[in-house]
C-alpha cells in the first residue's frame, strides 16, 4: 500500500481538471474515478481512504497513481476496449424499467428526478454493465420512456368519489336535463391580475423577455358559467374578492336573463357552499338544481380550458399600466368568446371518461 505524499504542479492540476471536467460530461465514469483516485492520494496521502470513498480497489488506486507518475496528466487515460461490448439482458430491461418507475428515492439516490447519468450508474451497480451517458437517452426512448414535466396530483384526490361521479352521478345529471331540457351549467371563477403574468415564448438566446410590472395588488375578478350542450357562456365581472353576495348576485342574473330550469355543477369554493348561498338555492329550487363536483377535481370542469385560453391569448405578458387598461382587455376578450359558442364547445370539451360516460 502507498503512503508517501504526492505533489502535482499547478500545470499537472489544471491539466487533470480539464479532463476531469470532459469526463463528467461526456459520463465517461471510468476516467473521472482515475483523476479523483489521483487527487484523493493527494489529500488523502493513503491509497487505502482513495479506493473507499471511491469504491475501487487498492490495487487500482495504486495503478492509477503508478500511470500518473510514469506518464503524467497524458498517463491519465483510457485505450478504447476491444470487442463487442456487454448489453443488458431482456430481463434486466424489464428489471430497469421497474426500478426507473420506483424513482431515484427508491434507488438509493437523493433527488426526486432522474437524470442520465443517475441511471448510468444505477446500471452500472446493479447490472454491471456500463453505458456512455449519451446512449441512456436511447436507452430509455427504447424502453418506452419520455423526458417529460411531472405534474401536479392532489394527495386529497378521492377516487372512490371520483369515480362514482363518472359512472352515475355525470350521467344522471346529464339524463336529468335532456328530460328537463335544461340548460346545464358548468361555473367557476377566474382572476386576472394588474401586476401581469408570465409565460413562455421565444426570445434571442441569452435575451431574457422582460414585462414591464405596475406591481399593484389588485386584480379583476371574472364569474363564468357555460352551457355544455350550447356553449353558451355568461359572465360578470366586479373588483374586489369573491364572495357569498356578488356569486349569488350573478346567479340571479342569469336566472332572470334565461326561461326553464338550471342545472349547475360548481366546485366546493366557501361562497359556493355558504349558508347564504345555501339560501339562495333554496328560494330559487324550483328553478335550480346545483351538483358539486368531486373534490380537488378541477379537470373535471371545462370552464377551466376557457380561462387558460382566455390567459395565454390575452393578458400572458401583457402590461397593464392601470386597472382600467386591465378590465377593458378582459371585458373585450370575455365579449369575444360569448359570441363564438362552436369555439367553447370545441375548446371546453369534456375529459375522455366523462365523455364516454355523457
Amino acid at each position: 500500500m502507498l503512503s508517501f505524499r504526492l505533489t502535482i504542479t499547478a500545470d499537472q492540476r489544471q491539466a487533470l481538471e480539464r479532463k476531469l471536467k470532459t469526463a463528467q460530461q461526456l459520463g465517461d465514469l471510468r476516467l473521472a474515478k482515475f483523476i479523483l483516485a489521483i487527487f484523493a492520494v493527494v489529500h488523502y496521502q493513503e491509497t487505502e481512504q482513495a479506493a473507499l470513498v471511491l469504491q475501487l480497489s487498492v490495487a487500482q488506486v495504486e495503478d492509477y497513481v503508478h500511470k500518473f507518475l510514469c506518464y503524467g496528466a497524458l498517463g491519465v487515460a483510457f485505450k478504447k476496449p476491444s470487442g463487442r461490448r456487454p448489453k443488458l439482458t431482456t430481463e434486466q430491461q424489464r428489471e430497469l424499467s421497474r426500478l426507473i418507475e420506483a424513482g431515484p428515492e427508491a434507488c438509493g439516490f437523493g433527488g426526486a428526478c432522474w437524470r442520465s447519468p443517475m441511471i448510468q450508474q444505477l446500471i452500472k451497480d446493479r447490472f454491471g454493465v456500463s453505458y456512455t451517458v449519451f446512449y441512456i437517452a436511447e436507452l430509455l426512448k427504447n424502453l418506452g420512456f419520455s423526458y417529460q414535466k411531472a405534474a401536479f396530483v392532489s394527495d386529497h384526490l378521492d377516487e372512490v368519489a371520483r369515480r362514482r361521479w363518472c359512472s352515475r352521478t355525470w350521467p344522471e345529471i346529464v339524463r336529468q336535463a335532456r328530460a328537463q331540457k335544461a340548460l346545464l351549467l358548468f361555473g367557476d371563477e377566474a382572476s386576472f391580475p394588474q401586476w401581469g403574468t408570465l409565460t413562455y415564448t421565444w426570445a434571442r438566446r441569452g435575451h431574457q423577455p422582460l414585462v414591464p410590472t405596475s406591481g399593484k395588488r389588485k386584480g379583476w375578478k371574472v364569474f363564468g358559467l357555460i352551457e355544455y350542450f350550447t356553449g353558451r357562456f355568461f359572465h360578470q365581472g366586479l373588483e374586489g374578492r369573491c364572495n357569498s353576495a356578488s356569486y349569488t348576485a350573478f346567479l340571479a342574473r342569469v336566472l332572470e336573463e334565461t326561461r326553464g330550469h338550471l342545472i349547475l355543477i360548481q366546485d366546493g369554493a366557501r361562497y359556493h357552499t355558504s349558508a347564504e348561498t345555501k339560501r339562495f338555492f333554496a328560494q330559487h329550487e324550483e328553478r335550480l338544481s346545483v351538483f358539486q363536483l368531486p373534490s380537488y377535481s378541477p379537470d373535471y370542469n371545462p370552464i377551466e380550458k376557457l380561462w387558460k385560453k382566455l390567459k395565454q391569448e390575452e393578458t400572458h405578458m401583457h402590461y397593464f399600466p392601470t386597472f382600467g387598461a386591465l378590465t377593458e382587455k378582459v371585458e373585450q376578450a370575455l365579449l369575444r368568446f360569448e359570441n363564438v359558442p362552436q369555439e367553447i364547445l370545441a375548446l371546453c370539451s369534456l375529459p375522455k371518461e366523462l365523455a364516454r360516460a355523457a
